[in-house]
């Protein structure tokens, strides 16, 4: 009865994939580690953040790329980890029993290089307390050349279908905007089993030393994000939601969000829940700022939920002929 009257009282509450958030704002995978580490930052609050999504997870031990491995640029950061991590037995041993599920949702983040690694570390994810699994498609497919599972719609559907069948949890796909055609992939996704989408993941790119003549990043290139990206992150979520709303499938939107603002473009483009990821790095308290924004839009709008906000854009008419 408690839970129930506070998602009345609480206009920034929120249900994704069937489970109830107390904010909109969602940490993304890779920015807070496991989790364990932000939930301890002094000033976090349960009612700010409405999931944490866990760093990338494959099933053995992974050292990541050699250095630098994070890059700023103007407007972005870039970041080639590599996958760094423990392996799926040490994350579901040793260190979701280390979390507090009363203060927030976990999302474990899958990783993999073929489908039957992907298939296998969500099993393992499914036998365990974590809330529910977002699918990190982006990896390449060694048994494809190294193509991007999540660039190529065939691929992409193989794993959520792979992953379906391995859990019962919630499943949340994360689609790459490098790729032709988003709205086909999403849908290919939908009819596969999927139980939501985060869009987007960050855009391949490159820095470049001037002396040396050589990449800044150790691996060559790189994920951008922050800033510079959330024009693109909006216009692919926007496609998305297209596809996605017949068939009532939630998205996270993420891409560059720092203020209010950014939040409330994301959800009127189609989101349900927003990513915040970059901004973390320079204010660990940032989303505190964002939901106060967001309920100040809301009391100016009159409107009692942010859920009135998902997928109200107005799209301006553009039928007349070019010039």
């Amino acid at each position: 009865m408690a839970d129930d009257l506070s998602r009345n009282t609480n206009p920034l509450a929120v249900e994704f994939c069937g489970l109830q958030l107390n904010s909109p704002l969602v940490l993304l995978s890779g920015c807070v580690g496991f989790g364990e580490e932000y939930t301890r930052v002094e000033g976090f609050s349960n009612r700010d953040v409405g999931a944490v999504c866990l760093k990338g997870t494959t099933l053995e031990p992974r050292l990541g790329n050699r250095p630098h491995r994070v890059y700023e640029t103007p407007d972005g950061m870039l970041n080639a980890i590599g996958l760094q991590n423990p392996g799926t037995h040490h994350v579901v041993n040793e260190i979701l029993p280390t979390l507090n599920f009363d203060e927030t949702r976990f999302i474990a983040n899958v990783s993999g290089s073929t489908v039957e690694e992907y298939y296998e570390v969500t099993r393992l994810f499914d036998d365990s307390p974590i809330d529910a699994i977002e699918i990190n498609i982006s990896c390449p497919n060694v048994k494809e050349g190294g193509v991007a599972f999540g660039n190529n719609p065939d691929m992409s559907a193989r794993v959520v279908e792979a992953c379906r069948k391995a859990t019962g949890k919630p499943l949340i796909t994360k689609l790459s905007p490098n790729q032709t055609d988003i709205a086909e992939n999403a849908r290919r996704c939908i009819e596969a089993g999927t139980d939501g989408f985060a869009v987007i993941n960050t855009l391949m790119g490159m820095a470049i030393d001037i002396e040396s003549r050589a990449p800044v990043i150790g691996n060559n290139q790189g994920g951008l994000s922050g800033p510079a990206i959330k024009p693109i992150a909006l216009l692919k979520v926007h496609q998305v939601h297209q596809v996605a709303r017949a068939h009532g499938i939630p998205i996270i939107g993420q891409g560059g969000v720092l203020t209010a603002e950014d939040a409330i473009e994301f959800l009127i483009a189609g989101a349900t829940t927003v990513g915040v990821g970059t901004a973390l790095f320079y204010d660990p308290l940032v989303c505190k700022k964002i939901n106060a924004g967001v309920r100040r839009y809301l009391e100016r709008h009159n409107l009692t939920s942010v859920a009135q906000l998902t997928g109200t854009l107005r799209l301006n008419d553009n039928t007349r002929a070019c010039g």
